[in-house]
């Protein structure tokens, strides 16, 4: 299709060649001067698809068939096949796998006008194994019990077939608590979906199902942890949100840095078991030395804290919302005895705004995929700290962050891309930031 021609319609089916990858696992191309992004695409292939939107600019389009495949793709060995939307790169070779994420992040930070031109170390992973929590939707009909992952773009749910990103020990998991719920039928209609948390070394497995029950309905599940033997704890999410524990304790303990670190089933926690060491260590070491406090922001269980107040020294105040993250981080600190961690269980601009300014701070900041945003950057780099250690989740939001950062002349020295997602489009960063 030359450029001369009309721009494709929805429905329409399209060959075109694909230039880059870019976040979200899409590859680019164009066709009729426009550009199309195509799931399920990599730099080099030359696919044929169909336009399932029209955008001011750019089209989005499913994939159709692939015709000249890049030398880089392999076949899929996944048991739930490209209908699961959790690995959107298993169909490329591992190394370049690692390679499209650091362009994709280079790409990111560039079109945020914070581009990173220096190099970034890329630390890799295990491709089988990796992930320490998962969650499973449920849905009941007359065919019984389904529960697995939810089909791309549908909220059709795949029956569960195992997961390549889990342990062994957690697939096996999965099935056993299908058949014991399957046989109780009329509360397997009140399942929405379970989630899953295990230790890093796989020894430990705890369980909270999400159901619309109320919580006086709650313990007539109690008897189901006892039929599913890889199961150290078990509770219900009822209806409004109120967590009831009925079997064992709702935490798995990770040793990390020579600590040993608690995390409750609805703490955030780092999701790959291989990483977290690297991890931890790289932050650690990025931290400069020195008298002044550290602040640990948006801080969870402790995974940073704790080996930062061990390792570097001084005052660590942990910052996290009131809930079980912030509970877990202070009991981690009784238990490793590091008096040094002072735990502060509210909001992040709140106690940036409380916290009187020292001097020779220093900031490590870990927020949601949703980044930090303007107030916190901003109260942040008001502090003048002597250094800004920000962990990423989300490319897009790092960019933007960044950007406003530098504004306030703080820039990047370091750039770290931790791949603790592998196979699927998501990565990780870590950034120091100087003035």
């Amino acid at each position: 299709m030359s450029g001369t021609e009309a721009a494709p319609r929805v429905g329409d089916a399209v060959d075109l060649a694909i230039d880059k990858a870019v976040y979200r696992g899409r590859g680019l191309g164009r066709v009729a001067g426009r550009v199309v992004f195509v799931p399920r695409s990599y730099p080099g292939d030359r696919v044929r698809a169909r336009v399932t939107a029209v955008h001011a600019g750019y089209l989005e389009a499913s994939l159709v068939e692939v015709l000249e495949p890049t030398a880089s793709r392999r076949e899929a060995t996944c048991p739930q096949g490209p209908e699961c939307p959790g690995c959107a790169y298993q169909e490329v070779v591992y190394e370049e796998q690692l390679r499209l994420k650091e362009a994709v992040l280079r790409e990111s930070l560039a079109r945020a006008r914070a581009g990173w031109g220096g190099p970034i170390a890329v630390h890799p992973s295990p491709e089988r194994g990796w992930r320490v929590r998962a969650t499973v939707h449920a849905s009941a009909g007359e065919h019984g019990l389904r529960l697995g992952f939810r089909r791309e773009g549908s909220h059709r749910i795949l029956d569960f077939g195992g997961c390549q990103q889990m342990s062994e020990p957690m697939n096996a998991v999965v099935p056993q608590l299908r058949e014991a719920l399957g046989r109780r039928r009329g509360l397997a209609a009140s399942l929405r979906g379970i989630d899953l948390l295990e230790s890093p070394d796989a020894g430990q497995r705890v369980a909270a199902l999400a159901t619309t029950l109320r919580p006086a309905e709650a313990p007539q599940l109690a008897g189901i942890a006892g039929q599913v033997p890889g199961l150290a704890g078990l509770g219900v999410l009822c209806h409004p949100h109120r967590l009831q524990w009925l079997h064992g304790a709702p935490h798995v303990e990770a040793r990390v840095a020579g600590l040993v670190l608690r995390a409750h089933v609805e703490s955030f926690f780092q999701a790959n078991r291989f990483l977290l060491e690297p991890l931890v260590a790289t932050v650690t070491e990025l931290v400069p030395a020195g008298s002044g406090r550290i602040l640990d922001l948006y801080a969870g269980v402790g995974l940073f804290s704790l080996p930062l107040a061990a390792r570097v020294g001084g005052e660590v105040v942990a910052v996290e919302q009131p809930g079980t993250a912030s509970e877990d981080a202070r009991e981690n600190a009784r238990r490793n005895r590091l008096d040094a961690v002072r735990v502060r269980a509210e909001d992040v601009a709140s106690a940036l705004a409380a916290i009187p300014v020292e001097p020779g701070e220093r900031v490590v900041l870990d927020p949601p995929r949703s980044g930090a945003g303007a107030g916190v950057v901003d109260a942040i780099a008001g502090r003048s700290p002597r250094a800004v250690v920000y962990v990423s989740c989300d490319p897009p939001t790092l960019g933007r962050d960044l950007a406003r950062f530098a504004a306030a002349g703080y820039r990047p020295d370091t750039v770290h891309l931790f791949d603790l997602f592998p196979d699927t489009f998501h990565l990780e960063t870590v950034v120091r930031l100087h003035r």
